[in-house]
């Protein structure tokens, strides 16, 4: 949970050549599109976009899932653009939430990294007395003291 994540996007400009558009074989009136994303999202990512889209009102004419880089968008023909505006609105949240999950984790990174320096602190300030002592008694050896 300390890691950072990126952000992924939808790859514009979509070449509709390429794009995969297909009748769906479970699904009478349904079709699957390919959507190309700008990469492979991580595993923080894929959860809090399986939430986010968890969290719509349109589950019942919309799937999506991710396969690869790649999205997949299950649905009828109707209303289209307003199914396509869903997915870029999903993905703009998933990204807003992956910013607040950075801020965290950045915050969690610098925490345990003043965590690690104090107790490197520490340790340098014990090897020095240590060493310190080592000398004393390496010239008390050496030398006449008072």
């Amino acid at each position: 949970m300390g890691e950072m994540s990126r952000k992924a996007k939808l790859l514009e400009p979509v070449d509709l050549e390429k794009l995969n558009i297909k009748r769906d074989h479970y699904f009478p009136n349904a079709y699957i599109i390919d959507l190309p994303l700008d990469s492979v999202p991580d595993h923080v990512w894929l959860g809090i976009f399986e939430r986010e889209w968890a969290r719509s009102i349109h589950l019942w004419d919309r799937k999506l899932f991710v396969i690869g880089d790649k999205l997949r968008l299950l649905t009828t023909k109707h209303d289209i653009k307003d199914k396509l505006d869903w997915v870029k609105e999903v993905i703009e949240h998933t990204n807003s939430d992956i910013d607040e999950y950075n801020d965290k984790a950045q915050a969690r990174i610098a925490q345990r990294e003043e965590r690690i320096g104090e107790e490197l602190k520490k340790q340098t300030l014990s090897e020095e007395k240590e060493h310190v002592e080592m000398i004393k008694e390496t010239i008390r050896k050496s030398f006449k003291v008072v």
